[in-house]
């Protein structure tokens, strides 16, 4: 038995060898020969302050690529690197150019890499970046409680009228429950795979978009189950308040990324749509608790964990953190939202069978499309 256990180092040690061959050997590279490298540049990150313009950019491409000269509004500009010298693979680098930007203004930037090849950027709307002045932290954490943890407050007012419609009360709370994050978790997975774009395609971002969701999703389930029973109850509203959470988490980086660098006008208007948009995320929580087991504590303790990453998110998101992470981000947020509905879900069909009546109702079907609805309807005011 040990033997046999053993023997499975011959075949990793015939993959290591493998792999050993052809990095020495190269065997296959003179059918490529001659052929321009291969090059690709993104930016990650912008920051506007006095002294200039700074730009995080990542290379991805078969060489190492030089950059060689950068133009701002069609005009060849000094600059600085920062490593020096030339970029690797899925390498980042600093670039930092002294550029007197004017606010409110669209500046239009060129990298000229040393073979020739050209990458185009523009910001749309130059402002001054938030630094790391505490009246910055305090009016992006502002933004953050009035995004995620108020909205959830709010919901909460909703809870006693629909619970005093009784049976049919929980079942349109717990289907508007189940409507609201089937939204939430494809609008989650579409936000996750936009951002990836941003990230250079070596980093294969959009393939950990949907890795992290499906490998959160089985890894909550598991210790939602450990006690060999599914969340009901308070445990129940713990994960929708978990799984909420990591989805503002994201959605703050979004929204701090792009009100530093100037991506988002009427940023009032913004954040009123996403206070609006998130209301309905305290009815989610709320809704599998009995009444008597509601006590104001324990509400306001998950409303911090549903909302209160939607300041740290903000915070975050304005020093110009890597899209990679906000896309790691929203990946997890999906697989999080997806455990709730499969669990959600679950307490309802129990529910219906213990009771031996069908799965739908009036008020689960109603429930479910003003779920969807609701969150569409308010997704409208959000983007604008």
């Amino acid at each position: 038995m040990i033997l046999r256990r053993v023997s499975i180092l011959v075949p990793l040690l015939m993959i290591a060898v493998l792999i050993g061959s052809f990095l020495i050997a190269q065997p296959f590279d003179y059918l490529s020969k001659g052929a321009p490298p291969g090059e690709e540049l993104k930016v990650e990150s912008i920051r506007l302050n006095d002294s200039g313009i700074h730009i995080t950019v990542r290379a991805a491409g078969s060489e190492p690529m030089f950059i060689a000269q950068v133009q701002v509004d069609g005009g060849y500009r000094n600059f600085t690197q920062s490593p020096e010298g030339s970029i690797g693979y899925l390498s980042s680098v600093l670039i930092e150019i002294p550029y007197p930007w004017i606010t409110g203004e669209t500046h239009h930037l060129l990298f000229i890499t040393s073979s020739g090849a050209t990458f185009e950027h523009t910001i749309d709307v130059a402002v001054e970046t938030p630094g790391v002045k505490f009246n910055d932290f305090v009016g992006l954490a502002l933004v953050g409680l009035f995004v995620g943890v108020i909205p959830i407050f709010i919901g909460y007012a909703f809870y006693p009228a629909l619970m005093s419609f009784g049976e049919a009360g929980r079942e349109f709370a717990m289907a508007l429950t189940v409507g609201l994050l089937a939204f939430l978790l494809i609008d989650t997975i579409g936000e996750g795979l936009e951002v990836a774009e941003k990230v250079v395609g070596g980093l294969k971002a959009d393939l950990v978009v949907w890795l992290s969701a499906i490998l959160t999703t089985l890894v909550l389930l598991r210790i939602g189950r450990r006690t060999g029973r599914p969340p009901e109850g308070p445990e129940l509203a713990m994960f929708i308040a978990i799984g909420i959470g990591v989805h503002n988490l994201g959605e703050g980086l979004a929204i701090g990324a792009s009100l530093a660098v100037g991506e988002v006008a009427l940023a009032s208007f913004l954040v009123l749509g996403f206070a609006l948009h998130n209301v309905t995320e305290g009815i989610a929580i709320s809704s599998p608790i009995q009444k008597e087991s509601i006590s104001f504590s324990r509400l306001s303790l998950l409303a911090l964990i549903g909302g209160g990453p939607a300041i740290i998110g903000t915070m975050t998101g304005s020093l110009s953190i890597s899209p990679f992470w906000t896309a790691l981000a929203f990946g997890i947020g999906a697989g999080a939202i997806l455990q709730v509905i499969i669990e959600v879900g679950g307490v309802y069909l129990r529910r219906k069978r213990d009771q031996s009546v069908p799965w739908y109702s009036t008020a689960s079907l109603v429930g479910f499309w003003c779920g969807i609805v609701v969150m569409y309807a308010t997704a409208f005011v959000v983007r604008g």
